[in-house]
């Protein structure tokens, strides 16, 4: 009888126990449960993701107007030159060789792309064909050995004197000629330079914009969602 007695108290203790436990859990897990901190953390992530969405906004916009203000100081530029491509049926042949040059005939030259065609494929044939191949350095070295014989000539009294000052004559014209046109040339490289950096900022926009919509997207989601959470009671 009394080892009874001694057994049922021990039970009512395991029963009451288990109960505690029990309770203490269901209250720990009620306390604590995930969706009482993922509220707070949406919240923040999403006004986080807006935030960065605005900027990148901004950035684009900035962009989108540089670009914007270089084409339209490239075409402002090229148009007061007055420049317009050989109409088709007076290109020689090696400048028909030169697709872009068949394709602009006859065409004002008012943007970046064609001050490029008509420095490199039509400035560049004849440059090449002026010097023969030869650079505005080089020919300047051709001239300073020109000069050296002149002056050796007209100490000798030789005979080839006129025509060697002839020549000189010829190889001067050819090296202002080719300066000019390697000047020009530069000056149109240059547009084109600025015009592909006002393209390149247009892509760039073009990212960002489509960055800060993305993003705006998924925050905006993000922010319906933290508002659905419950939170901590």
């Amino acid at each position: 009888m009394k080892q009874l007695t001694a057994v049922m108290p021990a039970r009512e203790n395991l029963e009451m126990t288990t109960t505690l436990t029990r309770t203490d859990v269901e209250r720990l897990l009620e306390e604590g449960r995930p969706s009482d901190d993922r509220r707070p953390r949406r919240l923040r992530r999403s006004i986080a993701g807006l935030a960065i969405a605005g900027v990148l906004a901004i950035v684009g916009t900035a962009t989108m107007s540089n670009a914007d203000y270089s084409e339209k100081y490239v075409t402002d530029q090229l148009a007061r030159q007055r420049i317009t491509f050989k109409a088709t049926d007076a290109l020689t042949d090696a400048e028909r060789a030169h697709p872009c040059v068949v394709a602009n005939a006859g065409k004002p030259l008012t943007t970046g792309k064609q001050a490029e065609c008509y420095a490199n494929d039509f400035i560049g044939t004849h440059v090449m064909a002026i010097g023969k191949g030869r650079t505005y350095a080089e020919l300047g070295d051709d001239r300073t050995g020109l000069l050296a014989q002149i002056a050796t000539a007209q100490a000798n009294g030789d005979p080839e004197l006129p025509k060697l000052q002839k020549d000189l004559a010829d190889l001067t014209g050819q090296r202002e000629t080719l300066f000019k046109a390697e000047m020009l040339r530069g000056a149109l490289l240059s547009s084109f330079g600025f015009s592909t950096l006002g393209q390149k900022a247009g892509e760039a926009a073009s990212v960002a914009y489509a960055a800060a919509g993305v993003l705006a997207a998924l925050s905006l989601g993000g922010l319906v969602l933290a508002l659905r959470t419950p939170g901590r009671p």
